[in-house]
């Protein structure tokens, strides 16, 4: 309990000096500035697989013990990099939505690093929770990773015929039944989620494409919460590595959000990799990759989305300027 204790009073320090120190006046996010917070968020998870390596070669607090039988510091340290890779990666998808979400709700600016920032900490919450009922199913009913492989490969498959475009943050369930019950103002208010008006409290759009951002995160974590117990199924490991994917979440969006149209290609490798832990996670009594490769199959995945991007890209540039 003192270590999740420790760990979680972490992360909301880091939150705390995000929001209250560094960022407490909204405004515009330059590329600069994301890339220098995505560096920052990158480094300290990177930095955190020391403390994994540690914390479970002298099992502090019994880390690497929950099974009954000791997990190698080294094999520790791959579990916690494949699973962030994994989370970071998967995130990804959740950038493209989330940009179509702010488009929509005319979000400004200088207003969406505010919005981003409590999404992350509702997406935190409840992704603790869901590691928590996952854990709770996968010690108790073994059959539940075939459950889970099945639930990747369908992801996979609606990765694939999914159309972002055509998402119409209107017709979200939660935002249907907020405004039932709720008023909302037609304007943004500055930077605020509640105005009063004649005694009333009203939501402003801020507020509705924070719901909108929650509830697809929900949606994105269904897909990536079983991937990470494709990878392993040690609580601490599990938690700790979602965690810090979701908190590089944010600064990664400004970055990629002015060059997201480069990484076409992108999607398919999201795909590749979804199938790929689904089928691993079918075949977990069958078949035990080494954690190194399932870590270099990862990263050959995602690399490789990246760079066929890169080239295609250059190539249609070619073209154009052969036709014109």
């Amino acid at each position: 309990m003192l270590l999740w204790s420790g760990f979680i009073l972490f992360i909301v320090l880091l939150l705390a000096l995000d929001l209250g120190v560094f960022n407490r006046k909204s405004h515009v996010i330059t590329t600069k500035e994301a890339l220098g917070w995505t560096s920052l968020w990158v480094s300290v998870s990177l930095l955190f697989s020391f403390f994994v390596y540690f914390a479970y070669r002298d099992h502090w607090f019994g880390l690497g013990m929950e099974h009954g039988h000791p997990l190698a510091p080294e094999t520790a340290v791959l579990k916690y990099l494949t699973g962030y890779i994994v989370e970071q990666s998967l995130s990804i998808d959740n950038i493209f939505v989330i940009a179509i979400i702010f488009s929509y709700f005319h979000i400004p600016k200088q207003y969406q690093h505010r919005v981003l920032f409590w999404g992350i900490v509702g997406a935190i919450v409840f992704r603790g929770l869901m590691i928590l009922a996952g854990s709770f199913l996968i010690e108790r009913f073994s059959f539940i990773t075939y459950v889970f492989g099945a639930i990747l490969l369908y992801s996979a498959y609606k990765m694939l015929s999914s159309d972002h475009e055509k998402m119409d943050p209107n017709k979200n369930p939660v935002v249907t039944f907020f405004k039932r019950y709720f008023p909302v103002v037609r304007t943004i208010q500055g930077e605020k989620f509640f105005i009063k008006r004649m005694g009333k409290t009203m939501a402003t759009p801020l507020f509705i494409a924070l719901l909108v951002v929650e509830t697809t995160d929900i949606m994105f974590a269904f897909d990536s919460i079983p991937a990470i117990f494709a990878i392993t199924t040690d609580p601490f490991l599990v938690f700790s590595s979602n965690i810090f994917a979701i908190l590089g979440l944010r600064s990664l969006y400004f970055v990629l959000v002015s060059v997201i149209n480069r990484f076409k290609y992108l999607q398919y490798s999201l795909v590749l990799i979804l199938v790929f832990v689904g089928i691993k996670m079918l075949l977990i009594q069958v078949v035990h990759m080494p954690e190194w490769l399932s870590f270099a199959v990862i990263l050959l995945l995602l690399g490789g989305g990246i760079i066929f991007s890169l080239i295609m890209e250059k190539k249609e540039e070619r073209a154009n300027k052969v036709e014109s």
